[in-house]
């Protein structure tokens, strides 16, 4: 069954982590008084950022709230500081797969204000069919929630119409429960292969600038049966 919609991770997947969002988040955490290792926050990468923070601040007296506006506050000054990069070739890619009839959705563990913002800075706000953020579903990833809100935006019914790439496990475990056709790991972001070959998938790129060759080496060109 051929591709109609590519639903791509942001951080990590189209963009660089320019904004270190680890050490970002442990200053958040830290400023509320809780101290967590690089290795506890690994685990998490990819999912929805407040359930991290949540999870977290289980069992303390932080305020979860406090923390994620902390999270917020010093993230969107590491993004304003270091610029906001795309990863090599992934524009190109986007519109090569939209001029071939494939939608693109991107999805993040980003709340909307910050996403929109990193959108704007990239000038890609007019080059996408859908944009969903971690606070517009009920559950985030693993979850396969925002996939499953980028179908129902983009029109596609059909899971097996769905590509999926991200740059975590977290990722590829969401895109194997929305049941997507397939399921791409990329090596631009937080996990490395061995890590992503762990989790269910069908193929793991360099970039997700490879997307469009590897489909018409998996389907043929586009517009052809």
């Amino acid at each position: 069954m051929r591709i109609r919609l590519a639903v791509l991770d942001v951080g990590g997947t189209v963009i660089y982590d320019t904004a270190d969002v680890p050490t970002v988040f442990k200053a958040a955490l830290a400023r509320n008084g809780l101290a967590v290792t690089g290795a506890q926050l690994h685990e998490w990468r990819g999912a929805a950022k407040r359930d991290v923070v949540a999870r977290l601040a289980a069992g303390s007296s932080a305020d979860p709230g406090r923390i994620y506006a902390d999270f917020q506050q010093l993230l969107l000054a590491s993004f304003t500081e270091h610029g906001v990069k795309p990863v090599e070739g992934v524009e190109r890619a986007i519109g090569t797969l939209r001029s071939g009839g494939v939608s693109v959705a991107l999805t993040t563990g980003f709340d909307r204000k910050l996403a929109d913002g990193l959108l704007l800075q990239l000038g890609w706000s007019a080059k996408l069919d859908a944009l969903v953020c971690a606070d517009e579903v009920a559950r985030g990833r693993p979850a396969p929630d925002m996939i499953l809100r980028a179908m129902q935006l983009c029109g596609i019914d059909d899971p097996r119409e769905v590509l999926c790439a991200g740059d975590t496990d977290n990722d590829l475990r969401a895109g194997a429960r929305a049941g997507a056709g397939a399921n791409l790991g990329v090596l631009t972001g937080a996990h490395d292969r061995a890590r992503l070959e762990a989790a269910p998938h069908d193929a793991i790129l360099a970039s997700a600038a490879e997307i469009p060759s590897w489909l018409e080496r998996r389907d043929g060109p586009a517009g052809k049966s």
